[in-house]
């Protein structure tokens, strides 16, 4: 980590904007440099020290690492703008047991059994497939946002009700949990600024013990002549 900048690298499809604005309004004195990287390039750019922490497309190999998963994914299938799967709101698997079914060479779900017929080639990524899809070769199952970061006018998507999906993390190393990573992690987490792990937190008001009332004095009897 340099004094001068917080790196934070992410997977292609991860949005951090929201994250980084919380960052500016907290942490002005040290920039967030976002740098966007190729899922399977992320967790060696941060053992390698190239980053500070990253977002990243889980399952990773945890050694040396902490890691937060965040959020899961929906997961979709791009097809052609005029494909029958356009016609409906949701699919399932089954129902892509006769299409041809691209496999990138950058795929991030992870399949027991992929669905439907192999195509005729791997591509080399995901925006090679896509391509592929609009001149209806086959079709595509991925991430929502990965359907969205490479979006045509020529493609849709339809969501997969039953296909695995991307859970993303927060990952980092576990000899760098500095003050500044712990803040990221409270933005992460949609702590308030009282709340962030690394700042004194405030110590709880006393309350005042209550006051003891005292008795009412009674009135002395009178005595009958």
């Amino acid at each position: 980590m340099t004094d001068a900048e917080f790196r934070l690298a992410y997977a292609p499809g991860v949005t951090p904007a929201k994250w980084a604005g919380v960052w500016a309004e907290r942490v002005r004195e040290v920039p967030l440099r976002l740098v966007q990287t190729p899922a399977a390039e992320i967790v060696p750019l941060l053992r390698d020290g190239g980053v500070d922490a990253a977002f990243v497309r889980l399952p990773v190999d945890r050694e040396a690492l902490h890691v937060i998963p965040l959020y899961l994914e929906t997961t979709v299938v791009v097809v052609p703008k005029d494909h029958a799967v356009a016609a409906v709101e949701e699919v399932t698997l089954a129902d892509l047991a006769d299409e041809d079914v691209f496999e990138p060479l950058d795929e991030v779900l992870t399949w027991d059994e992929r669905p439907g017929q192999p195509a005729f080639t791997r591509p080399q990524s995901t925006a090679e497939a896509i391509e592929l899809v609009a001149a209806q070769a086959g079709v595509l199952p991925l991430p929502q946002s990965l359907a969205r970061l490479h979006h045509r006018k020529d493609v849709t998507y339809r969501a997969v009700t039953d296909a695995p999906q991307s859970q993303i993390g927060l990952a980092w190393l576990e000899a760098e949990t500095s003050d500044l990573m712990e803040e990221l992690i409270g933005i992460v987490r949609g702590r308030t600024p009282n709340s962030s792990r690394g700042r004194a937190p405030q110590p709880p008001a006393r309350k005042k013990p209550a006051q003891k009332q005292s008795a009412p004095k009674r009135r002395p009897k009178r005595r009958r002549a």
